[in-house]
């Protein structure tokens, strides 16, 4: 069997190319343009940034996407579904908002924007899974599945449960409705241990579901309101907080996977990533701090499995970024070093299992051969 094909490019330029452009002839080396798009609808899942977040990809990156989709007769929008946990995202007038405030509208994208799961993040289409062992079934966002052509535009960076977010995550998670991100999240809730709590309530402003309180001098968590995003082990400076279902992470990168090969079986796909501004924590969060590793370049593929593989193996093969998380981390006199820099960065993630099992499932090889273009 074949080793499947990942495409990269760096950020280097010439004079007068500018990088949507070199985008574009990426996705057309890689081979995008070769799908039938003609009068096809085609959803471009993306994340349009929470606001406050800075690191989402700019909406140029978006259009050189969706300019190639109308070069080739297809009929292009933007989606993403609804936040599970309360913010600026939780439902489509306020997700829509958002995405016009961080730049997504009809002319900076040059196609329309459309929320995957409908108004309340309700509209969802219950989708069986093939050889689903965590999920049987997943609730995905309808105007996602209604689409022809289904095509992944991600930031790649690091996140506090998952380790990075890719293109499986964007895909998985980032196409379940509400009751679909509640399904994933659902393996287990994090607690605090009080003799580690500084009381410094960090955790709290990054909690979106207002379940953590004060009133003993340090954090507690109500698990009635708790919907395990664990947003708080993220950020949390003194590792207080954790999960005691210690494979929580690792049946969430699990359900992931399957969450993905829903959303893909039985129609075209491609897919894109870009590893810049590398941020900690995902693109969910209301601010995004310092990147933990430089800018590598651009990935496409048509296989979601290689892709992941691909940015993680030039993660890894990077050195640290000064004054960040992960360099802060690894300074620490006391620090085990896992020579990873994702789990150096949130020691609390599990990453592998999600490559394994999509490629268990498959939808992917993590055997792959990396085309360099100039």
């Amino acid at each position: 069997m074949s080793k499947s094909k990942v495409y990269f490019t760096d950020f280097r330029t010439a004079n007068g190319v500018g990088l949507p452009e070199k985008l574009k002839r990426l996705c057309r080396m890689a081979g995008m343009n070769t799908i039938d798009f003609d009068n096809k609808f085609v959803a471009i899942k993306i994340h349009f940034g929470e606001l406050g977040n800075i690191a989402y990809l700019r909406p140029n990156y978006a259009k050189a996407v969706a300019d190639i989709v109308k070069e080739c007769g297809g009929k292009p929008f933007l989606t993403d579904c609804n936040t599970l946990y309360p913010g600026y995202r939780k439902n489509a007038l306020d997700h829509l908002d958002c995405a016009q405030e961080n730049g997504f509208n009809e002319t900076t994208t040059g196609c329309h924007i459309l929320i995957g799961d409908g108004l309340r993040g309700t509209d969802d289409v219950i989708v069986p899974i093939e050889g689903g062992e965590y999920c049987k079934e997943a609730y995905i966002g309808r105007a996602v599945m209604d689409a022809d052509i289904f095509i992944s535009l991600n930031h790649f960076k690091g996140h506090e449960a998952t380790g990075f977010g890719g293109a499986l995550k964007n895909i998985g998670m980032g196409c379940g409705s509400r009751a679909g991100k509640m399904h994933q999240h659902n393996q287990g809730k994090p607690v605090v241990n009080p003799n580690l709590c500084k009381n410094c309530k960090r955790c709290g402003k990054e909690c979106g579901s207002d379940a953590i309180c004060y009133d003993s001098g340090v954090a507690v968590i109500d698990n009635d309101l708790c919907k395990g995003c664990g947003r708080c082990i993220g950020a949390c400076s003194f590792d207080a907080i954790y999960n005691p279902n210690e494979n929580a992470n690792e049946i969430l990168g699990c359900k992931i996977a399957e969450y993905t090969k829903a959303v893909l079986d039985g129609r075209p796909s491609f897919h894109v990533s870009l590893i810049v501004d590398v941020s900690p924590n995902c693109d969910c969060h209301p601010e995004n701090d310092a990147p933990i590793l430089p800018n590598i370049g651009m990935f496409a593929s048509f296989d979601p499995v290689a892709l992941d593989q691909a940015c993680v193996d030039a993660c890894l093969k990077t050195t640290p970024m000064p004054n960040s998380q992960l360099s802060d981390n690894l300074a620490k006199p006391d620090w085990h070093h896992h020579h990873d820099h994702f789990f150096d960065s949130n020691p609390n993630v599990r990453w592998k299992e999600t490559l394994e099992h999509a490629e268990k499932l498959g939808i992917g090889s993590r055997d792959y051969e990396l085309v360099v273009m100039k």
